[in-house]
């Protein structure tokens, strides 16, 4: 029998047996990455991140995402590292996090990456901040966008130029403030966290600065995954969509979670099964089905589909 479905074979047009072959190799393609994913979105054990040192340092920590790794990396018995421009906030969410992890040990480092009140750099600042501490864990979660929808042109110099000091600059420095201490200790994990606006959307119209400056953040990340995975340092970006904050209720007018809008915390607990595996991700599951199913679509759809949103959130804001 199994000879006369190898004759069979053999006579078939050899159009027709390249074709199924194609076939055969994309259907396993694409059953491997489907069991890959399934595996590392809901199978794959957490990495001890206490193995990377005792501290970890978090950036915009007193709101949405990086309030929530606070919490949840407090939760992983590490200690902390709060930045944020706002003291009363960070008391605040010191005291929450001490009400219920009492042995955490915290550090509140107040700065405005905007420049608008701190006169320091904010490398020195950092700096400081980590001298003599084991700091293993960076979330580079700082990030802001306009205000509302506009055109380039119709944007502030000021405006744009805070959007690239907070998600530029300020990433850029924080990292190279932590960087040397992690290269003699020979261990260490970065998160920078990314947006669908530059890694799954091809263009982000109407919030133009934030999406480029988010690409920027993107393409850092992947250069120091590769330049120091040698001593012993992973370097990750995390690419969210929609997560229920302040931000997005404000820019995008949403105002709670749903399926493929998760809370703070149900993204950072995601989150952070994720640290120290692949150079780049989005962490929350419906995430990733969106970024999939934006891949299949052509640019131009997205292109418009996109235009099409910001141009009504900026008429609608006009009107």
């Amino acid at each position: 029998m199994l000879s006369a479905c190898i004759t069979h074979l053999l006579t078939q047009p050899m159009w027709l047996l390249l074709l199924s072959s194609l076939g055969f190799i994309s259907f396993l393609k694409a059953s491997t990455l489907l069991l890959s994913w399934v595996y590392a979105t809901f199978l794959r054990p957490e990495k001890d991140l206490k193995g990377y040192g005792s501290w970890a340092l978090i950036t915009g920590a007193t709101d949405g995402i990086g309030k929530a790794f606070a919490r949840q990396l407090a939760q992983k018995g590490l200690n902390l590292i709060l930045v944020s421009r706002n003291p009363n906030k960070l008391r605040t969410v010191s005291s929450e996090i001490l009400a219920e992890h009492p042995g955490t040990k915290i550090k509140t480092v107040v700065f405005d990456f905007s420049g608008k009140v701190s006169t320091r750099p904010v490398q020195g600042v950092i700096e400081e901040a980590v001298e003599g501490l084991n700091v293993g864990l960076l979330i580079n979660n700082v990030g802001i966008t306009y205000p509302a929808a506009r055109f380039f042109h119709e944007v502030d110099e000021k405006v744009w130029m805070d959007v690239v000091r907070v998600n530029l600059e300020g990433t850029s420095r924080v990292t190279r403030a932590v960087l040397p201490g992690m290269i003699q200790r020979k261990r260490g994990a970065i998160v920078n966290i990314g947006s669908g606006a530059s890694s799954v959307m091809p263009s982000h119209p109407l919030f133009t600065i934030y999406a480029a400056t988010k690409a920027y953040v993107d393409q850092l990340s992947r250069c120091l995954y590769v330049e120091y995975k040698r001593y012993g340092i992973h370097v990750q970006c995390q690419v969210p969509l929609y997560v229920a904050t302040k931000m997005t209720s404000k820019v995008a007018s949403i105002g709670r979670s749903s399926l493929f809008i998760p809370t703070p915390e149900d993204y950072a607990k995601a989150a952070i099964g994720r640290i120290g595996y692949e150079a780049r991700c989005a962490p929350y599951w419906a995430h990733s089905f969106q970024w999939c199913f934006a891949w299949l679509l052509p640019e131009c759809v997205l292109d418009a589909w996109r235009l099409s949103i910001g141009i009504h959130r900026r008429g609608k804001l006009i009107a």
